[in-house]
Parts: structure tokens; sequence; C-alpha cells
């Protein structure tokens, strides 16, 4: 993630370079940014204060990173477990990241589950599931 162009986002670079490789030659484009298409539409099926359930479009999904970025860092993303359908079409990805509220300096650990539609050699679409209690216990914590 040595690009200055994604410079602003580098606190989320374990989770980019996870799901990156996870992609491999499935996909083109060197970053996470870089390897979805300008329409992608990012669903998330959970409800978590301040994110948007839907997310529209490649600077849209970059701007709500921007503020994830803002508040939380990660140190390490892993567990990665990838399932392969419709002859690479679509991706499922398990895998956790663990990281640090900066707002609190509580530990941010969370679990996910990831279904990605590829097309035309993008990331068109994705779903996104996650351990919300975990998420919310960490951003709500008291600083330790």
């Amino acid at each position: 993630m040595s690009n200055p162009k994604y410079a602003a986002f580098e606190a989320a670079g374990p989770y980019f370079n996870l799901v990156r490789g996870a992609l491999g030659d499935l996909v083109d484009g060197e970053h996470f940014f870089d390897v979805l298409a300008d329409g992608v539409v990012y669903e998330v099926l959970y409800d978590f204060p301040g994110w948007p359930r839907i997310i529209q479009g490649r600077a849209d999904l970059m701007a709500h990173f921007k503020g994830y970025t803002d508040n939380i860092e990660l140190q390490s993303a892993d567990k990665l477990i990838t399932h392969k359908a419709e002859d690479g079409r679509v991706v499922v990805i398990e895998y956790e990241v663990h990281g640090t509220v900066l707002a609190t300096g509580v530990r941010y650990n969370n679990r996910f589950c990831s279904i990605i539609k590829i097309e035309n050699r993008k990331i068109g679409r994705w779903r996104d599931y996650m351990d919300s209690l975990a998420a919310w216990n960490a951003l709500t914590a008291h600083a330790r």
C-alpha cells in the first residue's frame, strides 16, 4: 500500500491487503480501491450508527472509509478463509481484523464474512456481515 494516492487510508491497510490478496488474479488493480468498479454497490447487512446500509459508487465508499480510518487503526487482519463460487465470479471471504479505537485506545477485534461479486475483473457488489456487538462494545467503551 505504498501508493501516495491512498495515504489517508493507511490505518485500514491490513484489511485492504487481506482483501486484495484473497482476490488474487480474479481482479485487476493493485490497491483495494483500484479493484472496485466505479459503480460498486457496498451493502452491509447490519445496522451500525453512522454507517449506511448501502453505499453506491467508489467515491462514496472511499469517503466512508475515510471516516473509518479517522476512528480505527488496524494493526492486522488474519484468519482468512476464501471460498470461490460461480467460476470465480463470486468470492466469499471470512476474516478477522485487529486494531485500536483511536479516541480511547480501546482494542478493536472483529470478525467478518463478505460476499463479493466480480464483474469485468472488478468488484461490482459487496455484501458484508460482521460481529456488530464487538464493534459496538469497542466503540462505546471508555478509555483504558
